[in-house]
């Protein structure tokens, strides 16, 4: 079968260790299961590579899998295994330099440190910018701590991808029903939130080149642009923005399609971001790779469209044709 070429970049790996991070919310899945995505995170060749190339893959951008040393609690271990976590994946990418890129793991405990970090990975260890999952032990990046992260970040010229992970505290809405605390809802209120609070604390004003990757097809942000103006301009609680709130959307935030293989929301979510703002991707191992690229490639879009979301606007976004 003829394949569409696609670039994907929500697809995740665990590196060496890293699994401990995880056993919260390994415990919660069939253990049948926990076994295939564990088999399938530490992957590199065989498997990965024979789905990337049934699916018309030809790159991926691998991140460590959630939650990472977004939960660490000692400052100087989460720095290291940043380090450890970067290092590995930079081996595992010179083993396959055509068909992977990498997101550098930051230890955002510490905004120099992790702004020290993404700038030894851009530059020395040739990552695609970072992938951070959510929160870190409840601090959200608005925090004005946080800037010089992202004047750093800036001045690299890479994005961030704000993937999720559990809420810091349940709200009592949850209570009694934790079918909706994780994937399923919560994940996509926590982290569609976090990048909220990045908008309307200030953060794209200050740093106006900065981009952020949200996935799941925006966790739900971009079918509410015209409310957030609507909203915003009746309720602005002392906050003033350079722009509409609606504005940062396809600038500062962009989105991808990973995990949420719908043509309906496809086509929204390219009316509301433009055909600019979107982006392919799979969340491998958690979703199935051949429904997301059947997904994209029946999608009811014209081929110029369709070209960009599958690698063009990816190719852009990360500079990649000239070192690919």
């Amino acid at each position: 079968m003829s394949r569409i070429r696609k670039i994907a970049l929500e697809e995740h790996f665990s590196g060496v260790g890293f699994g401990d991070y995880s056993k919260a919310f390994v415990s919660l899945i069939d253990p049948q299961v926990a076994a295939d995505l564990t088999r399938r995170l530490t992957d590199f060749d065989d498997v990965r590579l024979k789905e990337m190339d049934a699916a018309g893959i030809d790159y991926v951008i691998l991140s460590q899998t959630g939650p990472g040393v977004q939960v660490e609690q000692d400052v100087q271990l989460a720095i290291k295994r940043a380090k450890e976590n970067n290092d590995f994946l930079a081996q595992q990418i010179a083993r396959h330099p055509t068909r992977f890129g990498g997101f550098a793991h930051l230890p955002m405990q510490d905004p120099l440190a992790a702004a020290n970090e993404l700038e030894r990975a851009v530059n020395e260890l040739g990552m695609k910018g970072s992938l951070v999952n959510g929160h870190t032990n409840g601090v959200y990046y608005d925090d004005p701590a946080y800037d010089v992260f992202w004047e750093r970040m800036q001045a690299l010229d890479v994005p961030m991808y704000l993937h999720p992970f559990n809420m810091f505290d349940s709200p009592h809405m949850f209570s009694r029903h934790p079918e909706l605390t994780g994937a399923t809802w919560g994940w996509g209120v926590e982290t569609g939130t976090h990048a909220l609070r990045l908008l309307f604390g200030g953060v794209f004003d200050r740093f106006p080149n900065l981009k952020l990757i949200i996935g799941h097809m925006g966790e739900g942000l971009p079918f509410l642009r015209w409310r957030f103006d609507s909203r915003f301009a009746v309720y602005p609680q002392g906050v003033t923005l350079k722009r509409k709130p609606s504005e940062y959307f396809g600038s500062n935030i962009i989105i991808t399609t990973s995990g949420v293989c719908s043509h309906p929301a496809l086509m929204g979510a390219i009316g509301e971001m433009g055909p600019e703002g979107v982006l392919f991707s799979v969340d491998y191992p958690y979703e199935d790779t051949a429904t997301a690229a059947t997904f994209i490639e029946t999608a009811p879009m014209d081929e110029k469209t369709r070209a960009l979301v599958c690698h063009g606007n990816a190719e852009r976004l990360f500079k990649l044709n000239g070192d690919k």
